[in-house]
């Protein structure tokens, strides 16, 4: 069964069908399945029947080319019911998403609690080369989420304080 032929049964009514092609997908999965079993992971909250698979088929996705196309889902707004969890599946990855350092900052700046943690986690795991312009726009996201009058909820803000830490030492190791 080729990639074109799972993605057309991840879209299958029939559930014999959805968990043969989430089958199929644990060993073949490129940037064409992302925003399919995004769909899925949206459609199936409310039961939670395949969310597990689905997890673990974004964690363990193997292939740089869904990078992009992983940004891309957690940027979209209509996948921001399910964007805690695809953020938990990146910092299981073993994939490097150092150019959306300042992504990362954002999200966790304009997400709740949780988003800001995964953030946090994924930050502390990336393993690339990190550029000063990713970090400028970092320190530009979290300049913004200081200079926000909105009151703050505690625990974010603590792990928002993390992160500034990790730029700042980020910072410092380009300048030294």
């Amino acid at each position: 069964m080729n990639v074109k032929q799972i993605i057309e049964l991840l879209a299958s009514s029939d559930e014999k069908q959805v968990k043969k092609a989430l089958s199929g997908l644990k060993s073949d999965g490129d940037a064409t399945v992302i925003v399919p079993l995004a769909e899925l992971l949206l459609k199936d909250r409310e039961t939670g029947n395949h969310q597990k698979e689905i997890l673990e088929i974004f964690s363990s996705l193997k292939d740089t080319s869904t990078v992009d196309t992983m940004i891309e889902v957690i940027r979209d707004e209509h996948f921001l019911p399910v964007r805690q969890l695809l953020l938990s599946t990146i910092w299981n990855t073993s994939l490097d998403y150092t150019n959306y350092l300042a992504d990362f900052v954002l999200i966790a700046c304009e997400g709740d609690f949780l988003e800001a943690l995964d953030c946090l986690t994924i930050l502390e795991n990336l393993n690339g080369e990190i550029e000063e312009r990713h970090i400028l726009e970092a320190q530009w996201h979290l300049k913004e989420y200081l200079e926000d009058p909105a009151p703050k909820e505690e625990r974010k803000a603590q792990i928002i304080s993390e992160i500034a830490l990790f730029i700042k030492d980020a910072d410092q190791q380009i300048d030294g």
